[in-house]
């Protein structure tokens, strides 16, 4: 099993040395390190100890002025080694440090009392008290404390010992979900190009596997393979890798970024938590406090928001909330995150993602916080039901439900094949799925909406499918939404008719008041056959409230008496086919006809030239070709 083992503690308590110590790895690599004698970035070494075990080793810095990049650092790790010098003890960001590393969800920890060499029997265990006083009440309080001196060496077997021990006791399987590694270093590296280290949260990589970049969504090719300076074929989980990747020439990837699985694509500004303030967190959080949050690699700018109907959580307080994001992250369920205040003084707090891209909460939202709950704490049957019952749109692809999970295909399948709140639908190759109570709600709302219609147009044959999709505010794709009225059609509850839809049990019966509208409107419309009025002239002339005229006049488009030449335009189809037989006869001479051409061809005007050749083009009879129209086919020449 491979392990992480992570440093932390205030500046100038001995991290640096005692990697150094263990690993015989100086971990500051930059100059102005060197030179300042402290560390300002994160650093890296591989440990081997006695007994076999190997295991990556982050070095994180202890300036207050860098906790950003110790955040970036402290993420994956499985044994945290609390550094605190016995000439000063505990201080600000030894505690701190040990914060952000206990809201990480780091359980296991040995405390390493560094300078044993300069203190007495009776400092050390001052410092040991103190130790015990910051650990009271945590998960760290019976974590091992030991003194060690880098400059005699005197503890460093012992420390070895207690490492393994630590670390025996991390042992756990490997958690599921595809390939996963938020970017600590990036650079370009002569001969080789891009390489990215991180240390691996999930899944496996194989060389030759294409990977993504989130954000932005970069696709790379993995052309090369480190772990601990050594080339491998693969690696993956609790892992510190080194990925040498090829992609195109300006593609870039910086800290904060995460490479991973292909079917891993959706990111989040927006997501659900559960939240912690420590005790160190003297000033409480308030909702809607600008803050910077820490996931993974990132920190980003947002706002917490928190949803028990209070405006603050206080020390040593815990509470749901929802975190908006200035930009987007990849954001995990069950992700831990630190949140700083917005100008990267101090750690406020931290938490654990439980839904990753959460809608906007409304006030008074029935049941929030036993979603909520479901959400933390709920079993896979209960996650699913919620998810696909609250999800912005109706039904949800497997790779979404892949990340939401962070599992992958084959495990999501087989476990919602047990899962009686899903139903699934295979759509053009892809496997969609959906609330069976919200896919009968949507059905039952579309079929209820076809017979408002009838009830308001009983004239009318059936409602335009796109009007239909659009008076349900579904959600539903078009090809879902056709999916949808495909199955009612099937079953026999909504008859289709070309791109009307009906209820099966609807049929028009025009009465003798309509037959006497309809046999008018064919005598104004006949008056002056090739220069008809429009429709507000026809609604003056017969009177007639505009919806009964607009049923009359689709039931003689229906019926085949008139055809809609523009919006508001008709003809006596026997005009219709008039002057496309005196234009099919020009184009089969001619070839081409302009606009002005075609006005003198049929004797009109340009209120009724421009419709026609619209109509002809949008028929298909003719195409435009600059000014010109010529007909599409010579095929409909005859």
């Amino acid at each position: 099993m491979p392990y992480i083992v992570g440093t932390a503690g205030h500046i100038d308590h001995g991290k640096t040395s005692l990697v150094k110590a263990l690993t015989g790895q100086d971990t500051d690599r930059l100059k102005e390190e060197k030179e300042r004698g402290i560390s300002i970035d994160l650093g890296f070494a591989h440990l081997d100890l006695p007994d076999g075990t190997q295991a990556g080793v982050v070095d994180v810095p202890g300036h207050e002025r860098f906790v950003r990049n110790m955040l970036a650092g402290a993420h994956g790790i499985d044994l945290v080694l609390f550094t605190v010098a016995a000439d000063d003890g505990v201080m600000p960001q030894t505690e701190e440090h040990f914060d952000i590393v206990r809201l990480l969800g780091v359980t296991h920890g040995i405390f390493v009392i560094t300078k044993a060499d300069l203190a007495s029997p009776e400092r050390l265990r001052e410092v040991e008290e103190e130790i015990e006083m910051l650990a009271a009440d945590t998960v760290f309080a019976d974590a091992p404390m030991l003194p060690f001196s880098a400059i005699t060496m005197d503890g460093l077997p012992e420390l070895r010992a207690a490492i393994v021990r630590g670390l025996g006791q991390c042992a756990s399987a490997a958690p599921e979900g595809y390939f996963r590694m938020p970017v600590d270093r990036a650079f370009t590296l002569q001969g080789h190009g891009l390489v990215v280290t991180g240390t691996a949260h999930s899944g496996l990589v194989a060389n030759g596997e294409h990977l993504r970049c989130l954000p932005g969504g970069e696709r790379f090719r993995v052309r090369g393979i480190q772990v601990h300076g050594q080339t491998l074929a693969n690696a993956g989980w609790g892992q510190r890798v080194a990925l040498n990747l090829a992609g195109s020439e300006t593609a870039s990837v910086k800290r904060g970024q995460v490479v991973c699985h292909e079917k891993i694509a959706r990111t989040s500004t927006r997501f659900d938590a559960w939240a912690e303030i420590p005790r160190a967190g003297a000033r409480g959080l308030r909702s809607h406090q600008r803050v910077r949050i820490h996931l993974g690699t990132a920190e980003i700018l947002g706002k917490v928001v928190f949803l028990h109907g209070k405006d603050k959580v206080e020390s040593r307080e815990s509470a749901y909330c929802q975190i908006t994001l200035d930009e987007p992250a990849l954001v995990m369920r069950g992700d831990h995150f630190i949140i700083r205040d917005e100008v990267a003084r101090r750690t406020i707090g931290g938490g654990k993602v439980i839904h990753p891209w959460a809608a906007r909460h409304k006030p008074g939202e029935p049941g929030r916080m036993d979603k909520l709950a479901i959400l933390h704490q709920g079993d896979f049957s209960a996650l699913v039901e919620l998810l696909l019952g609250e999800s912005e749109t109706p039904a949800l692809p497997l790779d979404a439900l892949c990340q939401f999970f962070n599992l992958t295909a084959n495990d999501v399948a087989i476990r919602l094949s047990k899962v009686k709140s899903a139903q699934k639908l295979s759509l053009e190759g892809e496997q969609l799925f959906v609330s069976p109570a919200r896919w009968q709600k949507l059905g039952e709302a579309a079929i209820k909406l076809v017979g408002a219609f009838h009830k308001a147009q009983p004239l009318a044959a059936g409602m335009d499918l796109e009007d239909l999709r659009a008076k349900m505010r579904s959600g539903l794709t078009p090809g879902l939404y056709r999916y949808l009225i495909d199955q009612r059609v099937a079953a026999k509850a909504l008859s289709r008719e070309g791109n009307l839809v009906r209820l099966p049990t609807h049929s028009v019966n025009v009465g003798g008041a309509e037959k006497a509208l309809m046999e008018k409107i064919r005598a104004i419309l006949g008056k002056d056959e090739m220069a008809p009025p429009d429709l507000p002239a026809i609604e003056k002339e017969t009177g007639a409230l505009k919806p009964k005229l607009i049923e009359s006049l689709k039931l003689l488009e229906r019926e085949g008496s008139i055809v809609r030449v523009g919006p508001e335009l008709f003809f006596l189809s026997g005009t219709v086919e008039k002057i496309k037989g005196s234009l099919r006869t020009h184009l089969a001479e001619h070839g081409t006809i302009t606009a002005a051409g075609f006005r003198d061809l049929i004797g009109s005007t340009r209120k009724y030239v421009i419709p026609f050749l619209e109509y002809f083009d949008r028929t298909g009879f003719t195409i435009r070709v600059g000014d010109n129209r010529k007909l599409k086919s010579p095929l409909k020449a005859g």
